[in-house]
This record gives C-alpha cells, sequence and structure tokens, in this order.
C-alpha cells in the first residue's frame, strides 16, 4: 500500500491488530486476566492437604500492570488467600484489582468475611473464575462487592478453577467426599500373588509418591482383608506429612486387638465401618480403645457404601483415597463412587491363575460397555509409569 507524501509532514500510522488494544499508551491483552488467574491459581495449589475442609485459593494484587501483593490460603482456620495479599500489597491496594481463583467469601467462619477486607483496602476490581460452592457465601460475595461500587468480572478460567477444588465443590453440591482409587500392579495386572504376597510390586519413587498423595487427603480407605494379611500402618510416612484418618470397612468387626493400627491411634483416628449384624461386645471393644465406629445400613451382610460416604461427608471429609484390596475396589467401580483412578504399573510379570486382579466380580461382556476414562495424565517413576483418569459416568 502507497500514502503521498507530503515535504514536511510527518505520518503515523497506526495498526490495531484483533489481538490487542491500546488505550493510553498502555497494552492490554485480552488474556492478561488469564495470566493472573493463572498465577491465582498456582499459588492456591500450595494449600492442598493442609485447608480441607476448605477450598484451596490463592490471590494476586495488581497495580499499573506491577504485582503488588499475593498469597494463598495456607492452613485451615488461618486467613485466606485475599487477606494474605492485602497485608502484601499494604498502601498499595487502593485501586488496585485483585485476581482471586474463588469468590471471596461473605460469611463469618474461622475467619471475618474477605469481602470486607476487599472493600476496606480500597481494591476497585475483582477478576474471578466461579462463585463459591458453599451455600452460605453462593454468589453473596459477589454482590457485595457490586453494592460497594467494585467492578467484579466472573468466569475466568472456570474449569481450571473447577477441576482445581474438585473434591470441595463435591462436599458443597453432593454432601459426599471425593473418592480417589489406587492400586498397583504388574505388567499382567496382578496386584499380588497367588500366596498374596504384594511387597514391593513398585519403586521405591512410586511409594513415596503415595505417600505424598497420603498427605493430601482427608481419609484412607481398605477393607479388613488388606488389614488382616498384611497389618498395615496406612500413614503418611513423609517428614511433615500430615497423616489421614483411617477407615476400615470390617462389617463384622474383625479389626484385630493388636493390629498396628490400633498400636498406633493416637497418631492419627481410626473409623471402623461395620454392620448393625457386628457383634456388640467386638464393637465395644473398639470404641473403647478410640476408634470411631460408623454402623451403615446392610447390604446383603455388607456395610453400605452409598450411607458410608454420607456419613463420612457429614464429618466434612473433603478426599479419600482407597488403596484395597479387590472386593473394595471392584465395589467401589460398579457402584460408581469413584472420581479418579491412580493405576500403578511395574515393569514385572507376575503370572499365575490364583493371583489376585484388582477387578473381580464378573466383568462386561462387550468392550463396548467396559469402563471409560477421560482427562488421562501419566507419569513415570523409576522404572514405573502412573495413570491417572476421570471415569466416564
Amino acid at each position: 500500500m502507497q500514502f503521498p507524501m507530503v515535504r514536511g509532514e510527518i505520518w503515523v500510522i497506526t495498526i490495531i491488530l484483533p489481538e490487542y488494544q491500546f488505550f493510553s499508551n498502555v497494552m492490554i491483552t485480552p488474556d492478561i486476566d488469564e495470566k493472573y488467574i493463572a498465577l491465582a491459581l498456582e499459588l492456591a495449589e500450595k494449600g492442598r492437604g493442609k485447608v480441607e475442609p476448605n477450598p484451596m485459593v490463592g490471590a494476586v494484587l495488581v497495580k499499573n500492570g506491577e504485582i503488588v501483593g499475593k498469597g494463598y490460603h495456607q492452613v485451615f482456620g488461618g486467613p485466606h488467600a485475599e487477606v494474605h495479599a492485602i497485608n502484601e500489597g499494604g498502601i498499595n491496594c487502593k485501586g488496585a484489582t485483585l485476581y482471586v481463583s474463588m469468590e471471596p467469601c461473605a460469611h463469618y467462619g474461622k475467619t471475618a468475611p474477605c469481602v470486607n477486607a476487599i472493600i476496606d483496602a480500597g481494591i476497585t476490581k475483582v477478576v474471578t473464575t466461579v462463585i463459591d460452592p458453599n451455600p452460605i457465601t453462593s454468589g453473596r460475595g459477589m454482590q457485595k462487592l457490586k453494592d460497594a461500587g467494585i467492578e467484579v468480572h466472573l468466569g475466568v478460567m472456570e474449569s481450571q478453577a473447577k477441576r482445581l477444588n474438585a473434591p470441595f465443590f463435591k462436599l458443597m453440591q453432593k454432601g459426599l467426599p471425593y473418592v480417589i482409587v489406587k492400586w498397583a500392579m504388574s505388567l499382567d495386572g496382578k496386584i499380588a500373588t497367588h500366596t498374596g504376597d504384594s511387597r514391593w510390586i513398585t519403586s521405591e519413587e512410586s511409594r513415596a509418591y503415595v505417600h505424598k498423595i497420603r498427605g493430601q487427603v482427608d481419609g484412607i480407605l481398605v477393607g479388613i482383608n488388606t488389614v488382616l494379611r498384611d497389618d498395615p500402618l496406612l500413614t503418611c510416612r513423609l517428614e511433615g506429612g500430615r497423616s489421614p484418618k483411617r477407615i476400615i470397612i470390617d462389617s463384622n468387626a474383625l479389626l484385630p486387638i493388636d493390629s498396628r493400627l490400633l498400636n498406633t491411634i493416637n497418631e492419627s483416628e481410626i473409623i471402623v465401618a461395620l454392620n448393625k449384624g457386628a457383634q456388640q461386645e467386638r464393637v465395644a471393644k473398639l470404641e473403647q480403645l478410640g476408634c470411631k465406629i460408623i454402623q451403615t445400613k446392610d447390604t446383603n451382610g455388607f456395610v453400605d457404601l452409598h450411607d458410608l460416604f454420607h456419613r463420612l461427608g457429614g464429618m466434612k471429609l473433603t478426599n479419600i483415597l482407597v488403596e484395597g484390596g479387590s472386593r473394595i475396589i471392584t465395589s467401589m467401580i460398579e457402584e460408581r463412587h469413584v472420581d479418579k483412578v491412580m493405576v500403578f504399573i511395574a515393569p514385572i510379570i507376575i503370572g499365575g491363575e490364583g493371583a489376585k486382579s484388582p477387578i473381580l466380580g464378573k466383568g462386561v461382556g462387550k468392550i463396548s460397555a467396559a469402563a471409560k476414562f477421560h482427562e488421562i495424565s501419566v507419569k513415570r517413576f523409576s522404572h514405573d509409569i502412573v495413570i491417572e483418569g476421570i471415569p466416564k459416568y
């Protein structure tokens, strides 16, 4: 393209690209909100395993294109992300924009409402992802900010925010904990030999990762057969790691009095789920030793899992790691209690018709009827691989 030039004139040509807009010499890109919300989500992740049953939340304060404060919810009962960011921002909060990974709370709980702190700090704009599913706040925080004259933007990276706090959303919306089912197996799909030996199928590195996950969940669940066979501790053995509550599905109250679980009851709570037909003398003894007893509805002589998970949700257990054995895993999958699977595969072959598989039952008649998963991720630890996925229900 040619332009006629006149001697002595200076032409300034401004090209407006669809990706950018220019206002007062400040370049604003459409994804600037995503940039800071992504950072808020990254900060929020640091609270995993420490803030439950609260959600993980991160916050970033921006003024004149510069980050002036940031923070995340660090521990249950402690200051929320917004307060940490405001405290760091100080006088720079006035006129700033707050990016926060979930709607700020508007209710009194362990702490005062975050919306009050935001208003008092002089923040003029709040960008967030999703409405808090907690019914005592849901939408009220956004409305209170609007009523105070604060500009509010909602819906930035909403799906990522929901995925990050999937356990919190499930607990708030359904009253149920988020259930992760984990097992380790050989290349030929065995979780133990025909004699029942399973130590150790996977590498030390893989086992360390499992302990990290244990430290991030509220409860770890196994069946009584696993306890009788392996006498496990079910604790997090990483330095500084939090040990979850230990949940035993034990329909007939068979938990041995001399088990390592009961010998370490002071380290973390033990919950024994049984049905009403269990011998009351054994139940009384477990209670006397400090176990919390949950008597569920009876389903063909076994613990009713649906009833159990509603009880655990009522106790505000946000997420639970199920570690077996085969009967428990099978029931979880067949009854559709599973929210996520973690399958560790070691480069060994066990063999044997009598060797144990992770899934029992009749199984499907056609491949098209097989349980399917999405949002697949693959990790590698030493020579093992770990496949994680979300079931398609």
